[in-house]
């Protein structure tokens, strides 16, 4: 059953994070994957923080975080002002 949430709490953290730092979303997959790994990487940087959550509001939180983190760091890879020489 938990993890039926952690899909729920994936695909509303990438859609969140989409929204945040792109003005919209990549569409379900894309926003389950970021979501998920955003979730990770959250959980990561609030452990390194020594930040504990709890319960659903707690995990949507972390993964939000963790998503916008997670697409900050691949659009300083995709820079789209790419200068031709």
């Amino acid at each position: 059953m938990y993890f039926i949430w952690y899909i729920l709490i994936g695909i509303l953290a990438g859609f969140v994070a989409g929204k945040i730092m792109r003005g919209g979303g990549f569409g379900i997959l894309v926003n389950l994957l970021v979501g998920i790994i955003g979730g990770l990487l959250g959980g990561w940087v609030f452990g390194l923080l020594g930040i504990a959550t709890a319960g659903i509001l707690g995990s949507l939180i972390t993964s939000i975080v963790g998503a916008v983190l997670l697409l900050w760091i691949v659009s300083l890879f995709n820079n789209p002002h790419k200068t031709e020489i």
